[in-house]
């Protein structure tokens, strides 16, 4: 590791300290460890990726074997419980152990500031919280405060670890959410600064969903995020570090949910239906090209109306077998006027179990792996499961600008687009998943880790480049993963 580790390791080791004193600063937490109170995830990956830039810059390859340990704690006496989640990885690449793991962390930009490099091996605090639930007599009601796991079932409004205060409840016909979240550090020894869009933003959020009969919900999500960071004088030099906007955004949701995302539904079809509105005021930094290096150039303010469309169904053909499609699309500029163009929340994943398994998938391509931002996408899919001991998707997707003449936000390729074409791909993806001693954790901590088991799953996509990306690109380009996953 590199010279300044230590210091960094203080930084990870002042949060475990704000964890502990959160956890001791009351004799409710005089509680007595057993055994399904603590334990350790063990994770192996595998990785193999082939030119993510699409042959268009030199290297961009990745292949290696990465070792992810994850201690975690949980505490519980009376209405009190606390829980803290911890990490270390070390590989023989910069191997994706987590799924969650930012997209700018290992990125290979001509700019790229040494603040944001991922490193090989690292430490980490995943989660660290406090939670009360002796607010009223329903069970699924709780106030938690701290570094967490803000989860929504589709992923494309929420799906990270943050600092927050959040309210829920959960009963059998009703569902919310309410909270108040900003992201202070990483808490990795490999990253000193945050993303740009992460510093000083704060996240305000809620959700609503009734069952208005079995398996069928409606709901509603809201969303506001005010961004108070300052951009680039121009002149400035700009790297990975420098803001693009700031400004005040809102997100408005509504939706339809027939059990698409609860993998052991037993009604014959699953649909999924959402429409967001986005609308607000940012400042855009406006920059210039000398030879390699952007410099700011000034800004301007800008207002923003815009939409995005999810919609998905599939069909249970046996308790073995289903097939479904989906629809995605987040409005594009137009006349080269951003103003129009939909940008998620910034806390989405992108992942959903979607295919009807209990295998999380990356909803706009596992190679791909799109942003709903000028973006449209058509996705067919077949899943297969067996029991609780094997499952299967086989999942084709196509992609489209909605503007053919403005970038389509993040995405896992970092070649760049050609105005005047639409037409940004194709991909193949397959995740295939085995099984073992289900059941093995206790029933408290399904909410806290993603996996219920030990497995084995590979899981990957070849993607294939479209008109948008230019005839000097590579024909294919791929990402695939093997997981082992061992709970203990």
């Amino acid at each position: 590791m590199s010279k300044d580790f230590p210091m960094k390791l203080n930084r990870i080791a002042a949060g475990l300290g704000l964890s502990v004193s959160l956890l001791s600063a009351s004799s409710v937490w005089a509680v007595q460890m057993s055994d399904d109170n603590f334990g350790l995830d063990v994770k192996i990956t595998a990785q193999s990726e082939d030119d993510r830039d699409l042959g268009t810059r030199d290297g961009g390859d990745i292949n290696g074997i990465g070792l992810d340990l994850r201690p975690w704690v949980y505490g519980e006496r009376g209405d009190w419980s606390a829980f803290a989640l911890g990490q270390a990885v070390t590989a023989t690449d910069i191997v994706e152990t987590d799924t969650l793991q930012a997209s700018d962390t290992d990125s290979q930009s001509s700019q790229r500031n040494d603040a944001r490099v991922a490193d090989k091996s690292y430490l980490a605090l995943r989660e660290f919280w406090v939670d009360y639930s002796g607010f009223t007599a329903y069970p699924g009601e709780h106030l938690r405060f701290g570094r967490q796991r803000m989860r929504s079932d589709e992923g494309t409004w929420w799906d990270t670890n943050i600092e927050a205060l959040r309210w829920s409840f959960d009963t059998t016909l009703l569902r919310a959410n309410v909270g108040v979240a900003e992201r202070f550090s990483e808490y990795r020894t490999d990253l000193d600064e945050l993303a740009p869009e992460d510093q000083d933003r704060r996240h305000l959020f809620g959700d609503i969903a009734t069952q208005w009969q079995p398996g069928h919900w409606v709901g509603l999500k809201a969303h506001h995020s005010r961004d108070d960071g300052d951009l680039a004088n121009p002149g400035e030099p700009l790297d990975e570090l420098s803001k693009r906007y700031t400004g005040d955004l809102t997100w408005l949701g509504i939706n339809a949910d027939g059990d698409f995302f609860n993998h052991r539904s037993r009604m014959p079809l699953n649909y999924w239906a959402q429409a967001t509105w986005l609308s607000g005021n940012t400042e855009q930094l406006e920059q210039t090209l000398i030879g390699d290096q952007r410099f700011a150039s000034g800004s301007r303010n800008q207002d923003v109306n815009a939409w995005a469309l999810d919609l998905g169904l599939r069909w249970n053909i046996d308790e073995q077998w289903r097939v479904g499609g989906a629809y995605a699309r987040g409005s594009g500029g137009g006349d080269d006027d951003q103003s129009e163009q939909f940008m998620q929340t910034g806390l989405e994943s992108n992942r959903s179990n979607f295919t009807g398994t209990n295998a999380r998938l990356h909803r706009f391509g596992e190679a791909f792996r799109g942003e709903l931002s000028n973006l449209q996408v058509a996705t067919a899919f077949t899943s297969w499961q067996l029991r609780d001991d094997y499952d299967a998707s086989l999942v084709y997707h196509r992609f489209w600008r909605v503007d053919d003449n403005q970038d389509i936000g993040e995405s896992g390729i970092i070649a760049p687009l050609q105005a005047g074409e639409k037409e940004v791909g194709q991909e193949l993806d397959l995740v295939v998943t085995k099984y073992f001693k289900q059941g093995l954790l206790p029933a408290a901590m399904s909410e806290h880790l993603d996996e219920r088991s030990a497995l084995v799953r590979f899981r990957g996509g070849v993607f294939k480049p479209g008109a948008a990306y230019g005839s000097g690109t590579d024909a294919l380009m791929h990402r695939a993963f093997v997981d082992f996953i061992w709970r203990f």
